[in-house]
């Protein structure tokens, strides 16, 4: 499955060991994760260009060709909100995701569209297994 993940870039990487290992387990599952180097130390070069019109288009075109999006929000982010309302706009199934015991926007946690979960997680397994979860579940609505 094409899986759009998203994480915050510009608004802070604290949470960077999580988005690599969470990319990881999807790339360990045989997901493709067009996004895969934002999560890691290689976000400067998928952000390198400087023209943000050029970011964008290969940002929705990658959003649009996903089944699903993933999107880490444990860090607030102006791009991950955005990129989860297009997506949920678009009619695709997106899972939130954030550490236990961190406060997620209400614009989120309020949010009642159809295809939106939000989820926390305790540690990284249990991240993996919210995906793993959502995963199947999607595949099952879309077949």
């Amino acid at each position: 499955m094409k899986i759009y993940f998203a994480c915050s870039i510009v608004g802070g990487r604290q949470d960077e060991a999580a988005y690599q290992q969470i990319v990881d387990a999807l790339l360990a599952d045989g997901h493709e994760v067009p996004t895969a180097m934002n999560a890691g130390p290689g976000w400067q070069t998928m952000e390198g260009s400087p023209d943000p019109n050029e970011v964008y288009r290969r940002d929705i075109a990658w959003i649009d060709e996903s089944q699903v999006v993933i999107a880490e929000v444990s860090t607030p982010s102006h791009g991950v909100g955005y990129e989860v309302s297009y997506a949920l706009e678009r009619g695709k199934p997106v899972l939130c995701i954030h550490r236990s015991g961190v406060k997620v926007s209400k614009m989120l946690t309020g949010n009642t569209m159809p295809g939106i979960r939000i989820a926390e997680y305790a540690d990284l397994d249990d991240a993996r297994r919210i995906m793993r979860d959502f995963i199947l579940k999607s595949e099952k609505s879309a077949a």
